[in-house]
């Protein structure tokens, strides 16, 4: 947004025009998270030992030992985006973050269809995925492998997990962000702990920079289906930025970054002790080896660990998913609270518990509505599920590429001011959000593949269908939407709070 030219005084200078108006008080209680809080928060919600264990197999089996760059590769476009969540957050510090930032940016039906639909239902899905993996996991931590086997027994354990995660988001920010630290201490030491002694094992192979080289994918394919594997493990990081009315000033941006390199630099190392240890072959323990692909650290865990010690990597994963889950829970239910104060929604998201200060009626609503998506799923066939876990791709793609475009064309007059303005509010994100878009067609035209993932309909990718459908729902919901909430569709950009500026 270019700045009002100032208004002359009564001795012929400029007078500097008034400061913007702060968006309006939801009720949220500003100072309760600082910035450890903050980034425990966002790299909680990534589950960084659930992320690596389930995608570094499949990652390797596309690419081989060159699976490291290709972590390395899908960090960049995330990086860039990075970067306009932070200046966008800089100008516009509202908990509902890209719903506020593409309704300034690109207007009422962008902000809600994209910044609101499109995140929300990623969100939702993600947190029946996380329900389900995170109930899996503690049954076979406490010995329960039958009752791990059986989809009623996990569903029903996965509800509870549901209802647990409800009540400890419903009491409060501080709360859950002291739950983390411990939750995600557990994860890095396991993830730290695996790696050191996967690289102390006599015949651990040397690592080698080689494996980093990202001209040594044999062919484009390849490399583009890693990369976009990997764009999934650094996704909700930008949790973080829900809460950035409840943290100390200054600390939402500079979580940002300090959570997505502490990410990068936790996949790499785990990546490498992996491919040390086990190497890509296609037998035995091999990270080629298709059996091992979908979980790699109870793969090799006890071979690694011994037993016991293999038992606590596979309580980090449980936990790591459990984390996951009740972050992306404060999350979504910061971010209806954000669309129902600027009118885009019912009123009810809007409501703050009088005591805990938190969006109480909205994490409940979330709550259940996982829990009720989640059981619909596993009643409908399991292969749904998993089809549906396999789109969100599609949407993170969607909403991250707009947001980064968002950046772009709020500060489009200010890219003149000075080359950190042109690069970070300008070059960077638009290279972010070109990358996420290429990655959005790219994911399509893989998904239209009927053998991609576990269901088709006519010769069409189930998962391509579930995706898209998602993004045709909420277009198909927007006639009703404006209908009920034609004070926001009709005041456009002004419907959402002015600006305010915070600095870091």
């Amino acid at each position: 947004m270019t700045n009002p030219t100032p208004a002359a005084g009564p001795d012929g200078g400029a007078v500097a025009p008034p400061p913007p108006s702060p968006p309006p008080d939801k009720g949220l209680r500003h100072g309760s998270v600082g910035l450890l809080g903050a980034v425990a928060l966002g790299l909680s919600s990534v589950a960084p030992a659930y992320s690596i264990a389930v995608t570094l197999g499949l990652v390797t089996l596309a690419v081989g030992r060159s699976a490291p760059a290709a972590l390395l590769l899908g960090f960049v476009p995330i990086l860039l985006t990075a970067f306009a969540f932070r200046e966008l957050n800089r100008r516009m510090p509202d908990c509902g973050t890209t719903f506020v930032w593409t309704t300034r940016a690109f207007g009422p039906v962008a902000g809600w269809l994209v910044g609101g639909w499109v995140v929300q239902i990623a969100t939702l899905i993600a947190m029946t995925a996380l329900s389900s993996v995170g109930a899996t996991y503690l049954l076979q931590t406490v010995g329960l492998d039958a009752a791990a086997d059986d989809p009623a027994a996990v569903t029903a354990t996965a509800v509870l997990l549901l209802a647990a995660v409800t009540a400890v988001a419903r009491r409060g920010l501080h709360l859950a962000a002291s739950v983390q630290y411990v939750l995600l201490g557990l994860q890095l030491l396991a993830l730290f702990g695996f790696g050191a002694a996967a690289l102390l094992r006599p015949h651990a192979a040397t690592p080698s920079a080689a494996w980093l080289d990202p001209l040594a994918f044999d062919d484009f394919g390849s490399c583009a289906q890693a990369v976009l594997l990997c764009l999934f493990i650094y996704w909700g990081w930008d949790s973080l930025i829900t809460v950035n009315e409840e943290t100390s000033d200054r600390v939402p941006g500079r979580a940002v970054l300090v959570s997505t390199f502490v990410l990068l630099g936790t996949y790499l190392f785990t990546a490498f002790a992996a491919l040390s240890f086990a190497g890509t072959g296609a037998t035995g323990l091999g990270l080629g080896n298709p059996a091992n692909a979908t979980d790699v650290l109870a793969g090799l865990g006890p071979s690694v660990l011994g037993a016991g010690l293999a038992k606590v990597l596979e309580l980090a994963v449980c936990v790591s998913a459990l984390s996951a889950l009740l972050t992306t829970l404060i999350s979504s239910s910061r971010a209806t609270l954000s669309m129902a104060a600027h009118g885009a929604l019912p009123a009810t998201f809007a409501r703050v518990h009088p005591r805990h200060r938190t969006p109480a009626t909205g994490t409940l609503l979330f709550g259940t509505a996982a829990a009720g998506l989640l059981v619909l799923l596993q009643l409908l066939s399991p292969r749904f599920l998993d089809d549906a876990i396999l789109s969100i791709g599609l949407l993170i793609a969607c909403y991250y590429g707009t947001t980064a475009l968002a950046c772009v064309w709020h500060f489009r007059g200010q890219l003149r001011d000075s080359p950190r303005d042109l690069l970070l509010k300008g070059v960077l994100p638009l290279l972010g959000g070109l990358m996420m878009l290429a990655a959005f067609v790219r994911s399509a035209h893989d998904m239209y593949d009927p053998a991609y993932g576990s269901t088709s309909f006519h010769g069409v990718g189930g998962v391509f269908l579930l995706g898209t459908g998602s993004l045709a729902l909420g277009a198909a919901a927007l006639p009703l939407v404006r209908s009920r909430h034609a004070r926001f569709f009709r005041e456009g950009r002004s419907a959402v709070a002015d600006p305010t500026v915070n600095e870091d």
